[in-house]
């Protein structure tokens, strides 16, 4: 064994390549943080009863208010809370679709070469 050109296996083109993963990396960071901010202030309704009582989350999961029409207080406060967990559940649903929806469109296309 000579040992010249050996190296680590990582030649030019190699380094090329993960300098180009790297940069895609910044801007899916970069775009991370903004898609951050854009799920802070992201409204999304669940609801539930046909609309009777309605929740509304932001982007990532943070509740911003809750929304109870009359007809829904004259259920009862047993009907009233299964309809609040329901619309609860559906917010939290659709906001971690709209989530993860969102960072597969922002990490699409990142491939990290030779790993």
């Amino acid at each position: 064994m000579t040992g010249k050109g050996q190296g680590f296996g990582f030649g030019l083109g190699k380094m090329k390549e993960l300098a180009d993963a790297f940069k895609k990396a910044q801007q899916v960071q970069e775009g991370a943080k903004k898609l951050q901010e854009e799920l802070e202030v992201m409204e999304i309704q669940g609801e539930a009863g046909g609309g009777l009582v309605k929740v509304v989350v932001s982007g990532n999961q943070e509740p911003k208010r809750v929304e109870i029409s009359s007809d829904a207080l004259s259920e009862g406060a047993d009907v009233l809370s299964d309809l609040v967990t329901a619309a609860m559940k559906d917010a939290y649903t659709k906001s971690t679709a709209t989530m993860r929806e969102r960072m597969e469109e922002l990490t699409s296309g990142l491939e990290l070469p030779g790993f």
